[in-house]
C-alpha cells in the first residue's frame, strides 16, 4: 500500500514540470536534489511546507532507511538461540531420607541443552543467491555441530530450486535438492530430497507439501514425508486481521496426533497475541497457552506454559528482536502439579507488569524525551523563524478579519470566539507537563466564508498564521466559536479534517 502512494506521488510530480514547480515542497525537493530526490520513497507522509533545510535532513533520513532495508534484504541474516533450563528441583525436590544429598538445602535449576543457529543470505546475481547456516547443539555435556552451504535459483516467476551440501561432528556430510512450484494462482508444491550419509550407511529422505489456498484467509497443506520419520499430514490455516486458525492431522512413524490451536489478535499499539492450543497423541496429551507482545518497535515478547502427560509443565519464554529470537524452555516438574501451573501462569505476567513499569516504560519514555529534545535543539532556529513569519502574517490578516467579522455578526454567522493550537495537558498528564500552545483566532477567523470553516486532513501548522510549537509532540486544536448567537466548542486532533459549525459541538447551557 505504501509502495503505491509512493508511485501515485512520483508520478504526480514528474508527469510534467508544471506539477513540480506549482506545489513549494516539491520545487525545492526538486532543487535540491533533481528527479532522484522525487524517485525517493516516504515524501507522501512528510508534513507539508518545510523549509529546504528540514527537506534535506528528511531527504538523508529516508536515504539511510532505504539502504538499511536494500541491507538487510540482501542478506536476510536469521539467528536463533535456546537455552533449556531444568527447573524441576523446585517442585520434584527429594525427601528428608535424602537430605545427605550433596547441595539438597537449596533448589537446583540447571542449563541442561543449548542451540545456536545462524543463516546469512548473500545475492550473486538477479536470480542465483547463496545461503550459509551453522549451528550448534549441546545437551546434558554433550553436543556437535553442523554447516551448511546452499545455492538457490530461481527458475521462473512459478518456481525456483535450491541444493544444500551440509556436514557436522555427528552426522556425515547431507545432500539436499529443494523445489518450489506455482502450479496454479491458488495451488503450489514444495519437494525436498535428502541424502544422509552416516556410520550406519545412506538414509535417504523426501518430504512433499501440497498447499491450496481454499479462500481469501485459508489454506490447506497435505504433506507426505519419507524416509526419516516417515509420516502423513494434513492440515487447515486460516489467518485473519483479528485471529489465527489451526488444526491439524498427522499419522506416521513414531507420532500421530490430532492438533487445534487458535490465535486472538488484538487491534492495540502493543499487537497483543493471546494463543491455546491441545495436541494429543499416541505419546500423550499436551495444552498450551499464552500470549505475546510488542514491547519496542523492533521486539515482541512472548510467554507459553505447557502442561501435558508425560511431559509434565513447563514454561517457554520467547523474545524476537528484529530477526533474531531467543528462546528459553523452562522444565519445572514431570508431574501435573496444580502450583507448577500457578507459579508458570502468575509469575510471567507479575515479572512482565513489574519491568514493564519499572524498566521498558521509563526507558522508552527517556528514548522519546532525548530524541524530542534533540528535535527541538535542531528546529529551535527555525522554529523562532516560522513565529516570526506567523505574527507578520496574523498583522497582515487584522484588515480582512475586521471585515469578515462585520460581515458574520451582521447575518448572526460564525464567529471564532477564541482558538488555540498546540499540546494541552489535562488531569491524567503529568505535572511536569507544560502547555504548549499559541492563539489561532485571528488566522481561523481569516478562513472563514460564508459562514463555514473547512480544513482538511493535514497538520494545521501549515496553515497561514500558524506554526508548531511543539514539535514532535501530539497537538490539537481547540475551538470556541459562536454560531446563531449560540455558543460552540470543539478540540480535533492535528491531522484530522474538521469541518464547522456542527450541531453536536453546541455547548448546553440549560439549568
Amino acid at each position: 500500500m505504501g509502495s503505491l502512494k509512493g508511485e501515485k506521488f512520483r508520478r504526480s510530480c514528474t508527469e510534467t514540470g508544471r506539477g513540480v514547480l506549482s506545489d513549494p515542497q516539491t520545487r525545492a525537493i526538486y532543487d535540491i536534489y533533481g528527479k532522484r530526490g522525487l524517485e525517493m520513497e516516504g515524501w507522501e507522509v512528510v508534513e507539508r511546507r518545510r523549509t529546504p533545510a528540514e527537506i534535506r535532513e528528511e531527504f538523508e533520513r529516508l536515504q539511510r532507511e532505504r539502504e538499511d532495508r536494500r541491507l538487510q534484504q540482501r542478506t536476510n541474516p536469521k539467528g536463533t538461540i535456546s537455552v533449556g533450563i531444568d527447573a524441576t528441583d523446585l517442585f520434584d525436590r527429594y525427601e528428608e531420607e535424602y537430605e545427605d544429598v550433596s547441595g539438597s538445602g537449596f533448589p537446583q535449576i540447571e542449563i541442561n541443552k543449548m542451540h545456536i543457529s545462524q543463516s546469512i543470505e548473500a545475492p550473486l546475481t538477479a536470480t542465483d543467491t547463496a545461503i550459509l547456516s551453522g549451528s550448534l547443539s549441546t545437551q546434558n555435556g554433550n553436543g556437535g555441530g553442523s554447516i551448511n552451504f546452499a545455492l538457490r535459483r530461481v527458475t521462473s516467476a512459478k518456481g525456483w530450486g535450491e541444493l544444500e551440501f551440509g556436514a557436522g561432528d555427528l552426522q556425515g556430510p547431507l545432500f539436499g535438492l529443494k523445489l518450489f512450484r506455482n502450479l496454479t494462482p491458488r495451488c503450489f508444491v514444495t519437494t525436498n530430497c535428502a541424502l544422509q550419509f552416516s556410520s550406519r550407511g545412506i538414509r535417504p529422505g523426501l518430504t512433499t507439501v501440497l498447499a491450496r489456498n481454499l479462500d481469501k484467509n485459508t489454506v490447506g497443506y497435505l504433506q507426505w514425508r519419507w524416509g526419516i520419520q516417515s509420516a502423513m499430514n494434513t492440515s487447515i490455516v486460516r489467518d485473519t486481521k483479528t485471529s489465527h486458525f489451526t488444526v491439524a492431522l498427522q499419522l506416521g512413524i513414531p507420532h500421530s496426533f490430532a492438533l487445534i490451536s487458535y490465535q486472538h489478535k488484538f487491534q492495540d499499539d502493543d499487537q497483543t497475541r493471546v494463543k491455546g492450543s491441545l495436541k494429543a497423541g499416541f505419546f500423550g496429551t499436551v495444552v498450551e497457552y499464552g500470549a505475546e507482545r510488542k514491547i519496542s518497535r523492533h521486539s515482541v515478547l512472548g510467554a507459553a506454559v505447557s502442561v501435558g502427560v508425560p511431559q509434565g509443565v513447563s514454561l517457554k519464554v520467547k523474545l524476537n528482536r528484529a530477526s533474531q529470537t531467543y528462546f528459553f524452555p523452562i522444565h519445572l516438574t514431570d508431574q501435573l502439579l496444580p502450583s507448577a501451573v500457578f507459579y508458570a501462569t502468575v509469575g510471567p505476567l507479575v515479572v512482565y507488569f513489574a519491568l514493564h513499569r519499572l524498566v521498558i516504560k521509563p526507558y522508552l519514555r527517556a528514548q522519546k524525551e532525548k530524541e524530542l529534545e534533540k528535535q527541538r535543539e535542531s528546529t529551535a532556529t527555525d522554529i523562532l523563524q516560522k513565529k516570526q513569519e506567523a505574527e507578520a502574517a496574523v498583522r497582515l490578516m487584522q484588515e480582512s478579519v475586521r471585515r469578515i467579522i462585520e460581515a458574520e455578526e451582521s447575518r448572526m454567522g460564525l464567529i471564532i470566539v477564541n482558538a488555540w493550537y498546540g499540546k494541552f495537558v489535562n488531569d491524567k498528564s503529568k505535572k511536569s507537563e507544560k502547555v504548549k500552545v499559541i492563539d489561532v483566532t485571528v488566522p481561523l477567523q481569516c478562513l472563514v466564508k460564508d459562514s463555514k470553516l473547512i480544513l482538511t486532513e493535514a497538520s494545521k501548522a501549515g496553515l497561514p498564521g500558524f506554526y508548531d510549537p511543539c514539535v514532535g509532540e501530539e497537538k490539537n486544536l481547540k475551538v470556541l466559536y459562536q454560531f446563531r448567537g449560540v455558543l460552540h466548542q470543539v478540540m480535533a486532533p492535528d491531522g484530522e479534517a474538521l469541518r464547522i459549525p456542527k450541531q453536536s459541538h453546541r455547548i448546553d447551557t440549560d439549568g
